[in-house]
């Protein structure tokens, strides 16, 4: 039995082999199976960069779908911008798409008609589109000759209106027909009536909406045929820049022609619509006319009795007008309301005249000469005096700047005084050259130039910045005036200054404000102006009115501006 037993048991060596074995064998079958893990995360990243790459596949060729699906519709609606089409080409293959296609679709071109003609259409399109170019206007006669001829236009003096550039000199015949037409167009403009699109012009709320009507039952109407009819430009240019030496220009009907005042008029200016001016004088009368060159219809008339008017001016939101007179108090004038307010004196102020003041851009604010050298800031809101400023000399003249923040004033002392009106304190002095009496201030739209006149006529135009930085010389100094500056006034770009004065005749320059020189035909050679008191161009520059002493205000027509 022993025996057995002793046969049966296993060798010591062999135990401990067997008892490793059993110990390494998990180790391997864990190592295994982190294996497979890994091999599956690594199947997994594969999958989803492979599902990216074909998602970004194909969001490219949607992406390429959409553009070319974007530049069909684009040569659909505009022509051919990306593939020019051959002449001849194009109609050929149209022809063969709509046999191939005539049985699916069709254009039915008559709207009334009870039957369709669409078979019509399938079996002759060529017939059609000879009707369709028939239609179009073609001109009878073209003169070859046009082409090889050539003409000077700068030779003579009044083909020079025709240039486009200030060296243009010789130009072919057929640029010389076209422009000679675009000049009568500009100068003899059609009849109002006529033209159905006339969007831009004010009417009052019977006409708007007579107007709103006839729109839109003839708003797309011979659109495509009067783009082809002429060779104007397809996108409106802005204006360029203004030429020196001479100014297009003519004269108009009075702006006052239906109600001229009995007195010389001090005061004109253009609303911000560019339609209403009001024209107040010493005759006590303010006057409004609608501007259109033609008749300038008088709209209203205003008369205060005990005020001859010196100065009058809208606020800039166009809602009110502020008259004033060599009185103590001023007026206002509620242009919705047609009501007139007396307001006055300003409380804690002795003034006995508040005649010269100007108004802020931002409608917050009117500043008054006042006594000893003091500006009276009253609020254009509630008509009350919120602050003063002082200099040290007697005050003759205000302008704002940058919007209303800033004022310039000058006046006996010969100084230009900059003013914060947010802190309300003198920030900057600087002596105006040549400068003993100051008469007049003026800064352009932007703020970047400003005008000094005296009473010995001279005009100094400096750099704004220039002036603040230390540099008191003057881009240009303006000497064609002999007597005191009495007005200064820049257009709406800048490109042009009004200087005059009052104490002698025709005594009006305009001055090209990039080059600095004044215009020679200006003012008008053969004509008087008589003795000019103040001028306004509107807001677009087309129109520039002027005021004199024989009670007329003169209307022109600038060329170079196309809208008023």
């Amino acid at each position: 039995m022993m025996s057995l037993i002793s046969q049966n048991v296993i060798p010591k060596e062999r135990v401990e082999k067997i008892k490793r074995k059993a110990l390494d064998e998990p180790s391997s079958f864990v190592e295994e199976k982190e294996e497979v893990e890994d091999k599956k995360i690594f199947d997994l990243d594969t999958l989803k960069t492979k599902k990216k790459k074909k998602e970004r596949e194909e969001q490219n060729e949607l992406e390429i779908e959409q553009d070319k699906e974007m530049k069909r519709l684009e040569n659909f609606l505009f022509g051919s911008l990306y593939s020019p089409v051959e002449f001849g080409k194009g109609e050929v293959e149209e022809v063969r798409e709509g046999a191939e296609n005539s049985a699916l679709f069709f254009t039915d071109r008559s709207a009334n008609s009870a039957l369709s003609v669409y078979e019509e259409d399938a079996e002759f399109p060529l017939e059609s589109n000879a009707e369709e170019e028939s239609k179009q206007r073609k001109p009878v006669w073209v003169d070859e000759e046009e082409e090889k001829i050539s003409i000077n236009i700068a030779k003579v003096n009044r083909l020079r209106k025709l240039r486009k550039e200030e060296d243009e000199s010789i130009i072919s015949g057929s640029a010389y027909v076209s422009r000679l037409r675009a000049q009568h167009v500009k100068l003899n403009p059609s009849t109002e009536w006529v033209q159905l699109d006339s969007q831009d012009r004010m009417y009052n709320s019977d006409d708007e909406e007579n107007r709103a009507v006839l729109a839109q039952g003839h708003k797309d109407v011979g659109g495509v045929d009067d783009i082809l009819r002429t060779n104007e430009d397809l996108v409106v240019k802005g204006s360029g820049k203004l030429l020196p030496g001479l100014l297009e220009y003519s004269r108009l009907v009075d702006a006052n022609a239906e109600d001229p005042s009995n007195g010389p008029i001090t005061s004109i200016e253009f609303h911000r619509n560019a339609q209403l001016l009001l024209a107040g004088g010493l005759d006590k009368r303010l006057r409004f006319f609608q501007i259109d060159g033609k008749r300038n219809t008088k709209i209203q008339s205003v008369f205060i009795d005990d005020c001859p008017i010196r100065k009058a001016s809208f606020i800039p939101d166009g809602s009110q007008v502020i008259v004033a007179g060599r009185r103590k108090f001023f007026y206002s004038f509620d242009l919705v309301k047609a009501k007139t307010d007396k307001i006055g004196p300003l409380t804690g102020r002795e003034e006995k005249s508040l005649e010269s003041f100007e108004v802020s851009p931002d409608s917050k604010t009117i500043a008054f000469i006042g006594n000893e050298g003091y500006i009276l800031l009253v609020s254009s809101k509630t008509k009350e005096l919120i602050g003063t400023l002082k200099m040290n000399g007697t005050i003759r003249s205000l302008s704002f700047a940058n919007d209303g923040q800033k004022l310039l004033s000058s006046g006996g002392d010969g100084q230009i005084y900059h003013w914060d009106l947010r802190t309300r304190t003198c920030f900057h002095k600087g002596v105006d050259e040549g400068c003993i009496n100051g008469t007049a201030l003026c800064t352009s739209p932007s703020g970047n130039l400003f005008a000094a006149g005296s009473d010995s006529g001279i005009v100094n135009i400096y750099n704004n910045d220039d002036f603040l930085g230390g540099k008191r010389k003057p881009i240009k100094t303006i000497e064609n005036l002999t007597t005191k500056v009495d007005f200064m006034k820049f257009n709406n770009d800048a490109q042009i200054l009004a200087v005059s004065s009052s104490m002698k005749k025709n005594s009006l320059k305009l001055i090209h404000i990039p080059s600095f020189t004044v215009f020679s035909n200006w003012p008008p050679p053969n004509q008087t102006i008589h003795y000019p008191r103040c001028l306004d161009f509107s807001p677009g520059g087309g129109f520039m009115a002027m005021a004199n002493s024989a009670g007329k205000v003169l209307l022109y027509k600038l060329h170079h501006y196309h809208h008023a």
